[in-house]
């Protein structure tokens, strides 16, 4: 447990890892949720109109990121903004990426709880699934990146379950009526917030410049991965309409997964439990990259940066966030009701980051620039 260099890169992944990985980040727990807040078929048009929105922020993104040198790092971003400022917004990120990190594991244990194993209490799982965490976290960022890979592979070929209830006999065209809403009377800024956080992920690309070639069409594999997530999107909501109905489906629970269950196979029973353990390769990797990452934050807070890392750190970070992990669980937590206490700070949260990030880092690279030529 001595000194270990957790943040050392050994090769760069390549311009297919931004796919995996922002197209993952899109697929965490929102996604489940989305089909029952939305309900209206009208709403389709709204995952399309956002999506829209998403590509033109990732422009701005892949725009911000060509601006950066790879090779600096940390020391980039220094000469970006100056050593204090950036204190203090990783003290702030701190806050952001923990919140993010406990929504996660939060998220993930109570699906496994109420579809796989309801017998066993949620703090068992959590602990199960820290302790997984922690272990991939602790081989460094490199191999923890890489293990992205391995999710992007076990849940890419999800999408296809629900593609039999796009057709008949369950598919009946007129399910996507009204295609205009009558009335706004159900809050529909809530449904377009909830597509809008779930799309968030994508501005943590900033923390992975030394692993990414940020100056070699980024945006044209950005874009294909905001595709690839709305087509999801789209097909899920559409199947959900179809095999539930709109009045029925803003009353039933997670209907991404329960849809699944009904799912009859002359192999398999019980599918949704095969997906849902696929499924723990994904959060667990973003549950590590985020450990991580709050790892650095810490680190960059206290201006120890560049002393040298160890697995003690980070098994005191991430004791510390089991610690929050269990008090949230308990205090906040309400399982079965999804947009509870912790799910509404990260709906906010998420597209908050995902808005001003980008937008904010553009500007001071405009101001550099700018500054530099005069």
């Amino acid at each position: 447990m001595g000194e270990i260099k957790l943040f050392d890169k050994t090769s760069d992944l390549g311009n297919g890892f931004i796919i995996t990985f922002v197209h993952q980040s899109h697929l965490l727990y929102f996604v489940l949720l989305l089909p029952k807040i939305l309900q209206h078929s009208y709403f389709f048009f709204g995952i399309l109109a956002i999506g829209i929105l998403s590509q033109l922020n990732l422009f701005i993104l892949a725009k911000s990121l060509s601006y950066m040198d790879p090779q600096q790092g940390y020391e980039g971003f220094v000469k970006l903004l100056g050593e204090g400022k950036l204190r203090i917004i990783a003290f702030t990120g701190m806050a952001v990426i923990l919140i993010k990190l406990c929504f996660i594991v939060l998220g993930y244990a109570e699906i496994v709880h109420l579809f796989v194993f309801p017998s066993i209490q949620r703090p068992w799982l959590i602990l199960f699934i820290m302790l997984v965490s922690t272990y991939i976290a602790s081989q460094g960022m490199d191999k923890t990146l890489r293990f992205s890979i391995i999710a992007f592979f076990c849940t890419f070929w999800i999408i296809f379950l629900y593609v039999p209830n796009l057709f008949p006999p369950i598919a009946d065209i007129h399910d996507l009526y009204p295609l205009i809403p009558s009335d706004l009377a159900h809050d529909p800024w809530k449904g377009t917030l909830l597509i809008w956080s779930s799309l968030s992920g994508p501005e943590y690309l900033i923390l992975l410049l030394p692993w990414i070639n940020s100056k070699e069409k980024t945006l044209k594999y950005l874009s294909m991965a905001n595709f690839l997530s709305i087509l999801q999107y789209s097909v899920i909501f559409i199947a959900c309409l179809f095999f539930f109905g709109s009045p029925y489906l803003g009353k039933i629970n997670f209907p991404v997964i329960n849809m699944v269950k009904y799912l009859q196979t002359p192999v398999f029973e019980r599918v949704e439990i095969i997906m849902i353990s696929l499924q723990m390769f994904q959060y667990v990797f973003f549950a590590s990259f985020f450990l991580l990452c709050l790892y650095g934050a810490v680190r960059i807070s206290a201006g120890t940066q560049h002393k040298g890392t160890s697995r003690k750190s980070l098994y005191a970070v991430s004791l510390l966030v089991l610690v929050c992990l269990m008090i949230i669980d308990q205090v906040f937590w309400r399982e079965g009701k999804e947009l509870n206490g912790l799910t509404n700070v990260q709906l906010w949260t998420g597209a908050l980051t995902y808005l001003l990030v980008p937008s904010l880092l553009f500007a001071a690279n405009k101001l550099k620039r700018r500054r530099s030529r005069s």
